[in-house]
């Protein structure tokens, strides 16, 4: 009896599935309403898809996603991967809400599956299949926006695992539902998305059901976007009586009075392995000086900016990566910090992404991209190298602006190009103790200068091994003085034995100019550096940003750990509000 019962029910769902899906006169249609819908979601998940497989290929290790590169987007990718998960937002909530208003709902009901169970056709069947992969995707698409918004609020980590595998699982759901459809009904059955049709009117069909669906899309969308301007982190300049003594350990009472920010950055090289790394920063300033002082993560102490080492053929750098202009083994700890008008997402609008991002300028050596400005501003850059002069008291005053002409040895990549990033008015006290290294240079380096007296810089470097995670010495120093050095003779290069190891970096003179205008203190303790700096509030020209009450800036920060360019940095900026 209950055999037959279930044989009767069987029946009675195939029937009413071939009912349903019984050819009409003329090709299948799809209610206006729908078609709307679908193709402003496929947009949207196809932009952010391709732009997020963009901002993956330029990992360090994503085989997958490199090999995509050439088909990829360039430019400022940032901005349009965050607009199309904003555009998800509203295409979610829009397209729930015209379900409910247009009285499909039982389109994609789950009931529907149970033929798969059943003997029946084997269209009704793919018809099934294809209420599994909406679900599928359905699922897709939160799990997505669940983990892009854990990374958008700076973790990294699994939840950038998880949300990459996720964009490619996504990659292979567009075949699959393409596929699915056409096993469902044929090239009719997918053409069916280009042929509009009205809405039959039925009586679970309520008002207006597409302008009502969009409205509360965009109400959707727009509250997501304002929950996230609310929520972001305002740093504000304290003003204090007496100026803060700069010890390199927050020691000053000052800072106490200075709230602090915390800031999450993460996908950066190192660190630990996890390329996350947690900023605190605080700010104070008496009226004449402003004063940050910015504390992050980083398990080493690292001042190795690619060293040289003597081999039997002659010198070579110690990182192969050198001449990619990409070290990410010996090279010093840095931290950056970016001041604009501009509150843009990808650091003021200003990151470019690809192998060519600047037809007709020479192509990045990296193969990453550049940094610059499309509307003719300038961003106020701030750059602590540790081995650069940062041990010496110096932060190098550089800045972003719009793409800068080449010269004729960065045309003939015979020096690197760097797009719209450049140094300030001025001259460094560092310089680099070999010539320029081609990339695809993998022979000894041409030497300028060496030790008057090897053994006594050897004993100026300390204990160290060439583990390249492994921590500096303390009282270690990874530079050589002009005045204790040379210029480069075969004599010289002969009292060297091999094996020895030299720094890669010359410290001549003193800054100057405007490069010169920001000076701090650093120290490296238990797993964190501190750093604290000062600059005159005013500008102190066209590439500076004052700071001034009642006028707010925008601040990013990115951490470097023996790393060259890839440094852990965030998305959202930090707003900088200076006290009266």
């Amino acid at each position: 009896m209950k055999n037959d019962t279930a044989r009767t029910n069987a029946d009675a769902l195939t029937e009413r599935s071939l009912a349903q899906t019984k050819p009409h006169e003329g090709p299948p249609r799809t209610d206006v309403g729908t078609i709307t819908l679908h193709w402003a979601t496929a947009l949207a998940f196809v932009v952010s898809l391709v732009t997020g497989l963009r901002i993956a290929a330029d990992a360090l290790r994503a085989p997958f996603s490199k090999w995509l590169a050439p088909v990829l987007p360039q430019g400022e990718i940032f901005s349009w991967h965050f607009l199309a998960g904003l555009a998800v937002f509203f295409c979610g909530s829009a397209y729930v809400a015209y379900l409910a208003r247009s009285g499909l709902v039982e389109r994609n009901s789950p009931k529907k599956t149970r033929i798969l169970a059943m003997r029946a056709p084997a269209r009704l069947k793919w018809g099934a299949v294809n209420v599994i992969l909406h679900w599928f995707v359905y699922a897709l698409v939160i799990f997505l926006t669940a983990t892009g918004v854990m990374m958008y609020l700076g973790y990294g980590g699994w939840w950038a695992y998880l949300h990459s595998t996720a964009a490619y699982v996504a990659l292979v759901y567009i075949f699959a539902h393409v596929a699915a459809h056409y096993l469902y009904g044929g090239w009719l059955q997918i053409f069916r998305v280009f042929r509009p049709a009205p809405l039959a009117i039925a009586k679970a069909v309520r008002p207006r059901p597409l302008l009502v669906a969009a409205a509360i899309g965009v109400a959707v969308a727009c509250g997501v976007a304002g929950v996230d301007w609310a929520t972001r982190d305002t740093l504000v300049v304290a003003r204090v009586s007496d100026a803060p003594k700069l010890d390199g350990a927050m020691g000053d009472p000052a800072w106490s009075r200075a709230r602090p920010v915390f800031i999450r950055t993460q996908q950066g090289a190192n660190l630990g392995g996890s390329g996350e790394s947690l900023v605190e920063v605080r700010a104070l300033h008496d009226g004449q000086k402003i004063y940050f002082a910015f504390r992050w993560e980083d398990p080493t102490r690292s001042l190795r900016r690619i060293p040289i080492i003597k081999k039997e053929d002659g010198w070579h750098v110690l990182d192969e990566r050198a001449g990619l202009q990409d070290a990410v083994d010996f090279y010093e700890d840095k931290l950056s910090v970016i001041f604009s008008d501009n509150p843009s997402l990808g650091g003021a609008g200003a990151t470019d992404l690809g192998t060519n991002p600047l037809p007709g300028k020479p192509m990045p050596i990296n193969g990453r991209g550049f940094h610059f400005t499309t509307d003719g501003s300038y961003i106020d850059m701030w750059q602590w190298k540790a081995s650069r002069g940062g041990m010496l008291g110096r932060v190098d005053s550089q800045y972003i602006g719009p793409p800068y002409a080449p010269t004729l040895d960065e045309q003939n990549y015979d020096a690197r190009y760097q797009g719209g990033y450049w140094n300030k008015p001025g001259r460094s006290l560092y310089s680099y103790n070999f010539k320029f290294i081609r990339r695809n240079d993998k022979g000894p380096v041409t030497v300028l200068r060496l030790p008057k007296d090897w053994k006594a810089q050897v004993a100026a470097l300390s204990k160290f091994d060439l583990n390249p995670d492994s921590s500096d010495d303390e009282n270690g120093r990874w530079y050589m003085f002009d005045w204790e050095s040379e210029p480069y003779t075969p004599e010289a290069d002969a009292r060297i034995p091999v094996g020895t190891t030299l720094p890669g970096v010359i410290i001549a003179g003193d800054t100057e100019g405007e490069r010169a205008n920001v000076t701090g203190v650093s120290k490296w303790s238990n797993g964190h550096w501190t750093l604290e700096l000062t600059r005159n509030m005013k500008s102190d020209g066209r590439y500076d940003k004052a700071f001034v009450p009642a006028r707010d800036l925008y601040m990013w920060v990115a951490v470097f750990d023996h790393a060259q360019t890839r440094h852990a940095t965030h998305n959202r900026p930090v707003r900088v509000v200076t006290q009266d």
